[in-house]
C-alpha cells in the first residue's frame, strides 16, 4: 500500500491515480479498479468490460477487472498491468480518466465472417485497424480467426486481408529491380535455413532485407534463433540502415511496424494452437510486400508429422500462395522438400543456432542435412535472384559457404545488427534413451516438437532438445534418441513426464 487513500478530486472529473500492480497479462491491457470506486458507480462498469483509459500523453482500451475484496487498492486508484503501464507510460502525479469504450465498428463484420458472409477489402481494412489500434480484446480476435479458419477464406478474401495486413502498417522501397526473400511453411522441427541463406545470397551480391516472425505454434521461430545471437528488435531506420550496409538483415518483423497487426494475431494463433492457411497465405506474404521484396521462395516441407502432410496438400498451398501474391505485385516461386523427420540436431532457439553457426563456420560435426537443405534452398534464392541457375547456382553456394565468405558476410550482418555472441547452453538436461537396439524407422515431428515446448522453448531461449539419431539410424540400446535441455527443474520434470507418456516419438524397429 502507498498510504492512506485520498478523496477523488472532484474537480480532476473522477480522475484516478496509477498504480503499477506488476502483474503479467500477456499483451492485453488490464486495468485493476475496486468495487466500490466511485468511477465504478459512476460509468456503471461491470467486470471484463472494455474501457478506454485516457492519461495526460496517450490513451488506451484495456480490460477492466473488478476488486471485490482486499486493500490492494484505494477507492481512487486504478490498477494497471504491465502491459496497460508500458503503453500509458504514466509520469509522477499523472492522473487517469476511464470511461466507456466506443464499440466496435468492426465486429459486425466478424460476426457477418462467423455466420458464413464473405468480407471484402473495405471489412477486413476495418477490422485489422482495430486490432492494431487495441480496440479488440484477445477473445474477438479469437473471434475473428476461427471464423477464418478452416478453409473458411474465399481466393478473393485472402487478397483482401492481405492488402489489409499492408495497409495497416509501414512498407520498404529499396532500388533494385530484384529483391529477394524466402520463407518456409513450417512444421519440420530444426529447419532452421535462413541465417545460412542470408549469408551466402547477400555475400554474392543480392539484396534480401529477411523480417522473420516468432514462433506460432513451433519451438522456435527464426527471429527467436536469430535473438539468441544478435539483436533483432531493431527499428524501421536501423533496419535500413543494416541493408544499405550489408545487403541483407536477419530481424523480427513486430518490431518496425511492418504488417503489425501480423504479430497481434500470431500471439492469439499461439494461444489457441491454430495456424490456417488463409491466415497463413496473408501472414507471410503481407510481410513480403512490406519489406519491399518483389521475388519471394517459399519452402514447404511435406510429410507425415509435418504441417503440410501431402503432395495434393502442398500444390494447394503453393496455388493459394502463387494467386494471392500475383495478386499482390509479387514475382513467387515454390519449393516443395522433404519433411518426414527434424533438420539438424538442435530443436530450441540456442540449440538450433548452435547448429547454424556450426555450417556456417563449417565446423567437422555440423548437421550436414541442415548445410545441405540449407544449399538447396539457397540454390532456388540464387535462381530467382538471376545469378545462376540448375547446379550452376548449386556449386555457386556451396563454394561461397566452403570458402568462408558465407560466415564473413554472417558475421558483418550481426555486428551492423548490434554484435554477434554464442547462443546460451540450459542447465538441466536429460536423455532419453532407445529400450532396444535397432533402426530408427520414423520420428514424429509433432510429439517431438511438442516435448521441445514443454521443456520451455521458445520462451526458455535455452530450453528445447538435441536429437541424438535420424531416420535411417541404428541406434544401441540404452542410446540417447533425444536429450531434453530445461532452464528449470520443474519444466524438464514437465517435458518429461509427457516423454514417458509418448514413448514412440522415436520409433525404432529392432
Amino acid at each position: 500500500m502507498s498510504g492512506a487513500s485520498t478523496p477523488v478530486d472532484a474537480a480532476a472529473g473522477l480522475s484516478l491515480r496509477p498504480r503499477r500492480l506488476g502483474i503479467d497479462t500477456h499483451h492485453e491491457p488490464v486495468v485493476v479498479l475496486r468495487a466500490d470506486s466511485p468511477v465504478c458507480r459512476a460509468e456503471g462498469f461491470e467486470a471484463h468490460a472494455r474501457i478506454e483509459v485516457l492519461g495526460a500523453q496517450r490513451s488506451i482500451i484495456a480490460t477492466l477487472n473488478i476488486l471485490t475484496t482486499g486493500d490492494l487498492l484505494a477507492p481512487d486508484e486504478a490498477g494497471l498491468s504491465e502491459s496497460a503501464w508500458r503503453r500509458l507510460a504514466p509520469a509522477a502525479g499523472e492522473r487517469l480518466r476511464l470511461r466507456n469504450a466506443p464499440p466496435s465498428d468492426s465486429m459486425g463484420h466478424v460476426r457477418a465472417k462467423i455466420f458464413g458472409a464473405a468480407l471484402n477489402e473495405n471489412q477486413f481494412d476495418a477490422i485489422i485497424s482495430e486490432i492494431v489500434a487495441g480496440r479488440l480484446s484477445n477473445v474477438e480476435i479469437a473471434a475473428f480467426l476461427v471464423a477464418c479458419a478452416n478453409g473458411r477464406l474465399h481466393a478473393a478474401e485472402v487478397i483482401g486481408l492481405t492488402r489489409a495486413m499492408v495497409h495497416a502498417g509501414s512498407c520498404l522501397s529499396w532500388p533494385h529491380a530484384r529483391v529477394v526473400d524466402k520463407h518456409c511453411i513450417g512444421g519440420l522441427p530444426g529447419n532452421r535455413t535462413t541465417p545460412i541463406v542470408v549469408a551466402i545470397a547477400t555475400s554474392l551480391g543480392l539484396l534480401m532485407p529477411k523480417t522473420s516472425s516468432r514462433a506460432i505454434t513451433s519451438p522456435a521461430g527464426t527471429a527467436d534463433t536469430v535473438e539468441t545471437f544478435t539483436r533483432v528488435d531493431l527499428s524501421l531506420e536501423e533496419m535500413r540502415r543494416v541493408v544499405e550496409t550489408e545487403g541483407g538483415c536477419m530481424v523480427w518483423g513486430g518490431s518496425m511496424n511492418m504488417s503489425p497487426a501480423d504479430d497481434l494475431l500470431i500471439r492469439v494463433e499461439r494461444m489457441l494452437d491454430l495456424d490456417s492457411q488463409g491466415q497463413l497465405v496473408a501472414s507471410v506474404l503481407s510481410k513480403k510486400v512490406a519489406a519491399g521484396s518483389t521475388h519471394v521462395l517459399i519452402d514447404i516441407p511435406v510429410g507425415p508429422s509435418a504441417k503440410v502432410r501431402s503432395e495434393a496438400e502442398a500444390r494447394a498451398l503453393l496455388h493459394a500462395l502463387t494467386h494471392t501474391a500475383h495478386a499482390v505485385g509479387l514475382h513467387l516461386q515454390g519449393l516443395i522438400t522433404d519433411g518426414d523427420q527434424p533438420v539438424g540436431r538442435g530443436i530450441g532457439p540456442a540449440l538450433e543456432a548452435h547448429d547454424v553457426l556450426a555450417v556456417l563456420r563449417n565446423v567437422a560435426a555440423a548437421p550436414d542435412d541442415l548445410r545441405q537443405r540449407a544449399l538447396q534452398v539457397t540454390a532456388a534464392v540464387l535462381e530467382l535472384g538471376g545469378l545462376a541457375h540448375g547446379e550452376a547456382a548449386h556449386a555457386l553456394a556451396r563454394t561461397c559457404l566452403d570458402e568462408g565468405r558465407a560466415w564473413r558476410k554472417f558475421e558483418a550482418i550481426c555486428l551492423a545488427q548490434g554484435g554477434l555472441r554464442e547462443p546460451g547452453v540450459a542447465a538441466f538436461r536429460h536423455p532419453v534413451t532407445a529400450l532396444r537396439g535397432g533402426r530408427v524407422a520414423c520420428i514424429d515431428n509433432r510429439l517431438l516438437a511438442r516435448a521441445a515446448k514443454l521443456a520451455g522453448a521458445p520462451q526458455a531461449p535455452c530450453a528445447g532438445l538435441w536429437l541424438g539419431a535420424h531416420v535411417g539410424e541404428r541406434v544401441a540400446r540404452e542410446q540417447p534418441l533425444f536429450v531434453l535441455h530445461a532452464e528449470s527443474r520443474g519444466e524438464l520434470a514437465y517435458a518429461l513426464d509427457f516423454v514417458q507418456r509418448h514413448p514412440d516419438i522415436v520409433h525404432v524397429e529392432a
